[in-house]
């Protein structure tokens, strides 16, 4: 990146990292001490300041509050063993969150403003990155409509802020997940390739209905004839089939994670077949019944690598082969795990140290 630019620093008088589990912190619960923001307004970007964490005052007529008008992104920083604060791929986050910028009719946030922000805001806040096993910072750089006006157009003033918080594992164990057939993610020429919160708020009521029969997540099928298979919950979704990196392409309706990238590098890197294509339910369920389905797994940045060991499709359940004799879906976790906090090389430049 080139060299920060000039950003506004007001350090909050009361600490409260003193009150926080860094050891053992619940996922997306606490915050740390200061927030990064920065103001759009006559067509540019300004008034770039780090002040103590806090909340904020808006019109009850602001845009994003009546129309959804808000996008976001999630990346982490972790603790190497010398101290060192990692960050992993923010370049790639920067420059997702422009994408969905433009799909959602808002100003881009240039990557060298959010580069800065980031940069200086993780260094204060050094302290709240932990250093326990599992443990990472979990950072949300978001974007919504400043404007207090009730109408359909694109708003004239935005503001984006990057917060911050200490995290632990997103899933304590492999997952549960059911095949919908019903509800619907996202269809082609919607929003489903951007990180826009009314995604997310739609996905609400099936993923509810599905914990209530005791699942952890679902996975979304295609809009149109629910014959393919798409995301898992709030991650990409991958599966080993005979030895074969099996993942459906990104696209229209599926967003292209950063996570699922980097597993399907990694997979090229030690000469595993990769296949990005679409892939069928029927595909998935005969996978499994006739033991070539070896893996399934989620890939995303809250759990990197979610494991799942049984798929529910039309009332039946089918079960995976035992976790304990998985080894790519493992290793996955175990490369990435390593390369974010600096116990191996980083052959790609993924790294970035604040």
């Amino acid at each position: 990146m080139t060299e920060t630019i000039d950003i506004n620093i007001t350090k909050t008088n009361h600490s409260k990292i003193h009150e926080a589990d860094l050891e053992k912190p619940q996922f997306g619960s606490v915050y740390s001490d200061h927030m990064f923001l920065a103001d759009y307004s006559n067509g540019q970007w300004q008034d770039l300041r780090i002040v103590p964490y806090g909340n904020l005052s808006i019109s009850p007529a602001n845009t994003t509050l009546h129309y959804a008008s808000t996008i976001f992104e999630g990346l982490k920083a972790n603790r190497s063993a010398d101290g060192e604060i990692l960050v992993f791929r923010p370049d790639a986050n920067a420059r997702r969150l422009q994408v969905s910028a433009e799909r959602m009719c808002m100003p881009p946030v240039p990557e060298e403003l959010f580069m800065s922000g980031l940069t200086e805001l993780l260094r204060l806040d050094s302290s709240w990155v932990p250093s326990a096993p599992g443990t990472s910072l979990y950072i949300r750089p978001l974007q919504l409509a400043m404007d207090p006006y009730i109408g359909i157009r694109p708003s004239n003033s935005y503001q984006f802020l990057i917060i911050t918080g200490p995290v632990g594992a997103y899933y304590a164990e492999p997952v549960k997940v059911k095949i919908e057939t019903n509800y619907t993610r996202a269809a082609q020429g919607g929003t489903g390739f951007a990180k826009t919160g009314g995604n997310y708020a739609a996905a609400l009521k099936p993923a509810v209905d599905a914990q209530k029969e005791g699942f952890n997540q679902l996975i979304w099928t295609d809009a149109k004839t629910h014959e393919f298979v798409e995301e898992s919950g709030t991650m990409n979704l991958m599966f080993v089939i005979n030895d074969t990196l099996v993942t459906a392409p990104a696209g229209d309706t599926i967003l292209n994670g950063i996570t699922r990238d980097s597993i399907i590098q990694l997979a090229k890197d030690q000469g595993m077949k990769v296949e990005e294509r679409p892939v069928r339910v029927r595909e998935v369920i005969d996978s499994i019944e006739n033991g070539s389905m070896q893996e399934a797994f989620g890939a995303g940045t809250a759990a990197t690598v979610a494991q799942i060991k049984l798929i529910h499709h039309e009332g039946v359940d089918y079960h995976l082969p035992p976790i304990e004799g998985w080894k790519y879906s493992a290793d996955f976790l175990d490369t990435l795990t390593k390369i974010k906090t600096g116990e191996i090389a980083d052959p790609h430049n993924w790294i970035y140290k604040i």
